[in-house]
């Protein structure tokens, strides 16, 4: 019996395991919000600790303490404490999260230690707590992650599963902490789960969706920044404005990514441990913070003031430098600390400074889309930046300036930057990461398209002397004939049914047995692997990887052969992509001065199919 590969063709390639991973995905949910919770609540604490020298857990300011210069020193104690969990717990801790979450799903199976569920979280709250300008939601990101890897390795799973309830506690955490689903689900897309599969599509969302529920349970469910909606309509002259702020966001971008950058290979050459690195970079934020307190700590209440109209210059000064500054260089130090809403907070600056410029919108309406803005040509997500910064205000009237000036953000950043500030550090560890994802022409080209079908074929009934008669006009051909492509030679009953398959050297073993009247057929692999016309190449590469085979006999349904599809064949559907990207052709030609008429440019075709 012939051993048959292949599988029914459909849309999707999901299964059963799908509602056991979104059943696992509630639990991740659930998590993630709680972890969300404790940590805010953990940096609530230490900046109490670190600034007002009390144990409370409620939200507070670091800008509005009272210890005048003798906060400088803070965020050096801060930084010295997260070098020596880094060092003696774990380095993986150092970073904003999500270059590390990256790596962990390309790099080491979706793998995280279970220490890092811990130390994370209280690197962070130090870092933060003692005034560092980052934003939880890194860190949040990366724990809930972890929690969600931590179930995946404790259950009998491979790799892509456990690298879905990765990506579905990173999301939890994420929609936890912002209060938006939506938007975690849109950046798991986006950035963490390299495909775009209902198999792993579903379990993220059911974890970011109950992950916001409980988030509502525990922080309440008003949006992080209310703002005021505007009834009006948007005028054509903020759509040009947006352009404009999409430029100027971009620059921003690209300003803040080198930033980030030039303080990391800086840091990398000094002669020191990076262990002391933090506590370096935290002098750094202790005297910026000293000029500008507000610069301090995540930021939420400067987000909120410059969405509330606030526009004064030693506002906007202070976020577009001070912050810029101190944050691009203590996140260079490799400290622990996110870096969604210091961007949104520097993009707020450049709303606001903006916004003397250019058309009058609602008050806030400018720093709210650069806020997006930022985000996303800096780290390449621009549907997650219109979305959360929708979600974060509950306004939904500014989409269209909104979308505009983050996709010209995004694809000037694209243009000008090879690298994010996501992938920058990652391929300083010697790894590629390709942001670009499409479909396999593999799965695009069948098997019937692609299959030799003009065969050499032998009877059932041939010997072994037929055989050594083929291989003697090999011989008279010459090497051109020797090159020929065939290497499976079928062996078919007088109904063109598959009996066996010999390979060329099976051909001449049997060429030169002794009994050359023997059937042919007793040499032949009588249990070939077969494949299917209607299949994808994308499904026999697979096979010929399990298999280790470069050729395969192709029976139809009923049984009968069909061709012969080899590895070669494989490239066509390679070829018809190359052709697809390259090829530049008019297509239609209009007839001129006249118009109206057009000609296909090739004379080969018109649209309708006719010649």
């Amino acid at each position: 019996m012939m051993g048959h590969y292949g599988t029914k063709l459909r849309d999707y390639s999901a299964d059963s395991r799908m509602i056991y991973m979104s059943g696992l995905a509630v639990i991740v949910g659930c998590a993630g919000a709680v972890l969300s919770w404790a940590l805010l609540r953990l940096i609530y604490l230490c900046t109490n600790l670190f600034y007002f020298h009390r144990f409370n857990a409620h939200i507070v300011d670091p800008g509005a303490t009272t210890l005048g210069w003798k906060a400088i020193f803070l965020p050096v104690i801060g930084g010295l404490l997260v070098g020596v969990i880094a060092r003696y717990g774990s380095d993986r801790i150092r970073g904003h999260g999500m270059p590390e979450a990256i790596e962990a799903i390309l790099m080491r199976g979706a793998k995280i230690s279970p220490k890092i569920t811990f130390l994370k979280p209280t690197a962070t709250a130090i870092a933060i707590g003692s005034g560092g300008p980052f934003g939880a939601e890194g860190p949040i990101i990366m724990t809930g992650g972890a929690f969600g890897s931590l179930i995946a390795q404790l259950l009998k799973m491979s790799d892509a599963e456990r690298t879905v309830l990765l990506v579905a506690g990173a999301a939890a955490g994420m929609s936890a902490t912002f209060l938006a689903p939506f938007s975690a689900i849109l950046l798991a897309v986006e950035l963490l789960l390299f495909e775009w599969r209902p198999r792993s599509l579903v379990p993220v969302a059911v974890a970011s969706v109950v992950a916001a529920a409980v988030r509502r349970l525990l922080l309440g469910a008003n949006p992080i920044f209310p703002m005021p909606s505007n009834t009006g309509p948007v005028s054509h002259s903020v759509m040009l404005g947006a352009v404009a702020a999409g430029v100027a966001s971009a620059a921003m971008a690209l300003i803040l990514t080198k930033g980030v950058h030039f303080f990391e290979g800086l840091f990398e050459k000094l002669p020191i441990h990076w262990m002391w690195w933090p506590a370096i970079g935290g002098l750094g934020i202790g005297l910026g913070g000293w000029v500008f307190p507000s610069a301090l700590g995540v930021g939420y209440p400067v987000i909120q003031r410059l969405l509330n109209g606030e526009m004064g210059w030693g506002l906007i000064a202070g976020v577009i430098v001070i912050k810029s500054l101190i944050w691009t260089e203590s996140l260079g130090s490799g400290t622990s600390g996110g870096i969604l809403a210091p961007q949104l907070m520097i993009g707020g600056g450049v709303g606001a400074a903006l916004a003397h410029f250019l058309p009058g919108v609602q008050p806030g309406g400018w720093p709210l889309i650069c806020m997006a803005a930022v985000l996303a040509g800096s780290i390449g997500v621009p549907l997650t930046a219109v979305m959360l910064a929708v979600e974060l205000t509950h306004n939904s009237t500014l989409v269209l300036p909104l979308l505009l000036a983050s996709v010209t953000s995004y694809g000037i950043m694209v243009l000008v930057q090879k690298r994010s500030i996501l992938t920058e550090r990652l391929s300083r560890r010697g790894y590629h990461l390709s942001r670009e994802y499409g479909v396999d022409p593999l799965e695009t080209v069948m098997v019937a398209q692609a299959m030799h079908t003009s065969v050499f074929a032998l009877p059932d009934t041939a010997t072994r002397r037929d055989a050594a008669d083929w291989l003697t006009k090999m011989d008279e051909r010459g090497a051109q004939a020797w090159s020929h492509w065939q290497r499976l030679f079928p062996v078919l009953d007088k109904d063109g049914k598959l009996v066996g398959i010999l390979t060329r050297t099976q051909m001449m073993a049997s060429a030169k047995a002794d009994d050359l009247d023997a059937p042919l057929v007793e040499d032949a692999n009588r249990t070939p692997v077969t494949v299917e016309p209607d299949e994808t190449l994308r499904q026999i590469a697979t096979l010929m990887a399990d298999s280790k085979l470069s050729h395969y006999p192709v029976i139809n349904e009923d049984g009968k052969f069909a061709g012969i599809l080899t590895i070669e064949d494989l490239l066509a559907g390679r070829t018809r992509q190359a052709l697809r990207e390259t090829n530049r052709d008019r297509v239609l030609r209009m007839r001129w001065p006249f118009g109206g008429a057009a000609k296909a440019a090739s004379e080969v075709a018109t649209l309708d199919g006719e010649e």
